[in-house]
């Protein structure tokens, strides 16, 4: 009510101004082209009146947001007990699903003493090796499935803290590329949540981001729907490096590395356009069920 009283205000003080110095007219071509010009005027300064509105509002919600920073505790996202960092509690970071030390250096799946796996051995990656942050497991997949599919973008800082952590000692690479999204998955989904984790990234290391380096040409159905022995034919061929990466060193972020499948493609395209080392940072890593 106060906004379309503010504007009323406008029109009535324009047609008031415009009595002041000039006889209105009321007839004729003269009597449209002054309604015009008041038309203008308050068309004018309507929009100053709206980009004055929208600005005092937002410096409002900025308010607000910060004062409940400063003045309520953070809560933890898997429990809502007050957090300590990266919005976890001490007791969901504690139960948090790490994985053990000994790894495959290329996969990041847990194996006997940290050697190379069998499934690597056998069919070896296009890409050099995958930093994981933890397991793809509870209480961390529920707050990915979260963040990935109900936009929960509260939980991206503390994948980018598992991430940092696993990638932390290792030499840096020359660019980042978040995983790309097709054109309709990402309408579907309204966000890239890859690239907001690359994002995160870029900004806490340094490196450059590249978020159209690799673009999907094709979409198919997702890879979570399929069984593991499918996915690599589902996504074949579905991504093209857009630019030239001669000599240099490639960082694909990803939310969740199950097969490798995908990392794989991309990283193919990668090699394609001259990329001489192609890393994964991945802030989970399903494990292949036994039995």
């Amino acid at each position: 009510m106060h906004a379309l009283r503010a504007v009323q205000q406008v029109v009535e003080r324009h047609l008031e101004q415009g009595s002041d110095r000039l006889d209105r007219p009321t007839h004729g071509v003269a009597s449209g082209l002054y309604r015009g010009f008041v038309y203008n005027r308050c068309i004018h300064d309507g929009q100053a009146l709206g980009t004055t509105l929208f600005n005092f509002g937002q410096a409002i919600l900025n308010y607000c947001s910060s004062l409940r920073q400063h003045a309520l505790p953070a809560q933890c996202l898997a429990c809502s007990a007050k957090a300590i960092a990266a919005n976890l509690c001490e007791g969901c970071r504690k139960d948090l699903p790490y994985l053990p030390e000994a790894r495959c250096p290329k996969c990041g799946v847990p194996s006997l003493f940290g050697d190379v796996c069998g499934g690597c051995l056998t069919r070896p990656p296009m890409f050099d090796r995958a930093l994981v942050g933890c397991a793809y497991a509870f209480p961390l997949d529920r707050l990915i499935q979260s963040f990935k599919y109900a936009g929960n973008l509260a939980v991206a800082p503390l994948l980018a803290e598992l991430m940092l952590t696993a990638i932390e000692g290792t030499p840096l690479p020359d660019v980042i590329v978040p995983m790309p999204l097709s054109p309709e998955r990402l309408r579907e989904r309204g966000f890239n949540q890859s690239l907001v984790l690359a994002k995160l990234l870029a900004a806490r290391t340094g490196v450059a981001l590249a978020p159209e380096a690799c673009v999907r040409v094709r979409h198919d159905e997702a890879q979570s729907a399929l069984p593991w022995a499918a996915r690599a034919a589902n996504v074949r061929n579905a991504f093209v490096c857009t630019e030239d990466l001669a000599g240099g060193s490639v960082a694909v972020v990803d939310d969740v590395l199950t097969t490798g499948a995908t990392l794989n493609e991309v990283a193919r395209s990668l090699r394609e356009r001259g990329a001489t080392e192609i890393v994964g940072w991945v802030a989970a890593r399903t494990l292949q069920p036994h039995g």
